[in-house]
């Protein structure tokens, strides 16, 4: 469904038991809701499971200015607030996990759990010529050239090769994604600079990784686990980037364990 809220229309979509505790799935950079479907059916049974395509993807609006990542947190915030929605185990990845970090920290009263995969808390100076190429690429030419690089930084060689389970579904996502959305998020994402800030989250958090990631890679995982006191860090074996997808059960068995526990 399409939900008007203060800040955008946001489709999402609404599923499991009615009122049972409330997980919100945040996607990656280029992708939508969808990249979550092997955790539906492990969630939905337990959980209300709330997906939504972020600013300038899937079905939502697609403004053509650059983001904001406070824009990109308050569009969550909003669409909690249209859906009535109190309070959120929080689980998001890659960029979906940069926004749950900036959630935690500007709204810690509406967060119980939050869960961090394969993300980074700072974009360092280094990666700033990495992200201007892929923004003047995506502006020439759109997304296309960029969908194989993109999808051998997201899974290992090995699962490529043997065309495992969601490389053809992110392929056909990356392929569709606007241009001017994934333009506007990576300018949001580029100013990314949460680190020093981290130590401020008090709730409950896990920290997923894929041990291969060569983006957001374990060590920018350890950061994060160091900063949040208490966290958990788990690090998943022959898994790059979208470790949700290329691990899915050991990825699953993770994270219904830590939401489980305090469920």
């Amino acid at each position: 469904m399409r939900v008007k809220t203060a800040t955008i229309t946001t489709n999402c979509e609404l599923s499991g038991p009615p009122h049972a505790p409330v997980v919100m799935l945040s996607h990656s950079l280029g992708s939508n809701l969808h990249m979550w479907d092997p955790q539906l059916a492990v969630l939905e049974g337990r959980f209300r499971v709330l997906r939504y395509d972020t600013r300038g993807h899937g079905g939502s609006d697609v403004p053509g200015d650059a983001y904001r990542l406070e824009e990109l947190v308050a569009d969550a915030a909003a669409l909690l607030d249209a859906l009535a929605i109190p309070t959120v185990h929080f689980v998001g990845l890659s960029m979906g996990g940069m926004i749950a970090q900036g959630f935690a920290l500007s709204h810690p009263d509406r967060l119980d759990r939050l869960v961090l995969c394969d993300t980074s808390a700072f974009m360092p100076a280094e990666a700033q010529p990495v992200i201007q190429d892929r923004i003047d690429t995506a502006r020439r030419e759109g997304l296309a050239p960029l969908v194989d690089s993109t999808l051998a930084r997201w899974f290992t060689a090995d699962y490529l090769r043997c065309k495992g389970p969601g490389v053809d579904m992110i392929h056909s996502i990356l392929r569709s994604s606007p241009t001017a959305g994934y333009i506007g998020c990576t300018e949001a994402i580029r100013r990314l600079n949460y680190l020093d800030d981290l130590s401020r989250i008090e709730r409950p958090a896990l920290i997923v990784v894929g041990e291969e990631d060569p983006g957001t890679p374990v060590a920018a995982a350890r950061a994060i686990h160091e900063r949040i006191g208490g966290s958990r860090l788990v690090i998943l074996p022959s898994a790059s980037h979208l470790c949700n997808i290329e691990q899915a059960q050991a990825f699953n068995s993770a994270l219904t364990g830590f939401l489980g526990s305090g469920a």
